[in-house]
């Protein structure tokens, strides 16, 4: 299992840029492929973008494509997600995930990633 600690959240205003960090320990060792969904109030959590083992492959959710970027350091364990053009409906906690061991296309789909972690609380005022 992959345990995972989201960081970066915070307040900012429409039209500015975040960058979300996700640090990743217990087993490593292997690949494993990780995304970031978020959930809004009262909505379901959605997909947002995911990247594969040798950061070779990215998919990303309509809604952000263009203005999120995904990525990934190995030799630290971390996932990030730079958001830029933030907009108010951006506005969710953001989750990060893991699906390990795994070394193909990364998953889109949340029932398909194993491990979360606790969440970081993203907030674009108009």
């Amino acid at each position: 299992q992959v345990q995972l600690v989201e960081s970066g959240g915070g307040l900012v205003q429409a039209g500015g840029s975040l960058r979300l960090s996700c640090a990743a320990s217990g087993r490593t060792s292997v690949s494993y492929a990780m995304g970031w969904f978020r959930q809004a109030p009262g909505k379901e959590r959605e997909f947002v973008a995911s990247i594969s083992w040798s950061s070779g492959t990215t998919y990303y959710a309509d809604s952000v494509k263009g203005r999120f970027t995904i990525s990934r350091d190995n030799g630290k364990n971390t996932l990030y997600l730079q958001m830029n053009s933030l907009n108010p409906e951006d506005t969710a906690v953001y989750y990060c995930a893991a699906k390990s061991p795994w070394y193909g296309r990364p998953p889109v789909d949340r029932s398909d990633f194993g491990s979360w972690g606790q969440g970081t609380q993203v907030t674009v005022s108009s």
